[in-house]
C-alpha cells in the first residue's frame, strides 16, 4: 500500500491496511455493526444475532482484534466481551483522504495541461 505521494507514516499505513483487509469481509463488517449498534458483546450474543457460530464469530474477532477494531474485556464467569474501537478506521480514513489528495492534484495537473 505504499504510496509514493501520501505522507503518512509507515506505521500508520500498516493500521490502514489491516483495517482493510478486515473490512475486506461481509461477515466482519457485520459484527463490527453489531458491536457498533449494539456496544459489547460476547461472541455468543453475536452468534445469536448473526447467521454465523460462535466458533466463526471467535475467527472474525481475533482478526477485528488484531487490525485494533474491537477490544476483548474480560466480563463475569470468564466472558469476554469485545468492543468496537474506532481510532483504526479514522486512520484508514486519513489515508483515504491523503490518497484522494494525490488524486485531485493530478487530475488538476492533467486537466490544466489538457485546456492548456
Amino acid at each position: 500500500m505504499n504510496s509514493s505521494n501520501t505522507s503518512m507514516p509507515p506505521e500508520r499505513e500498516e493500521i490502514a491496511e489491516q483495517v482493510f483487509v478486515a473490512l475486506g469481509d461481509p461477515t466482519r463488517r457485520s459484527i463490527l455493526a453489531e458491536l457498533a449498534a449494539g456496544g459489547p458483546a460476547t461472541a455468543t450474543d453475536l452468534a445469536a444475532r448473526l447467521p454465523i457460530t460462535r466458533q466463526g464469530i471467535a475467527k472474525h474477532l481475533n482478526l477485528l482484534a488484531d487490525a485494533g477494531l474491537v477490544t476483548a474485556e474480560p466480563g463475569e464467569r470468564r466472558r469476554v466481551r469485545y468492543r468496537h474501537r474506532t481510532a483504526p478506521m479514522r486512520v484508514a480514513q486519513l489515508f483515504l483522504a491523503a490518497l484522494a489528495r494525490d488524486w485531485d492534484d493530478r487530475l488538476d495537473a492533467l486537466k490544466v495541461h489538457l485546456d492548456g
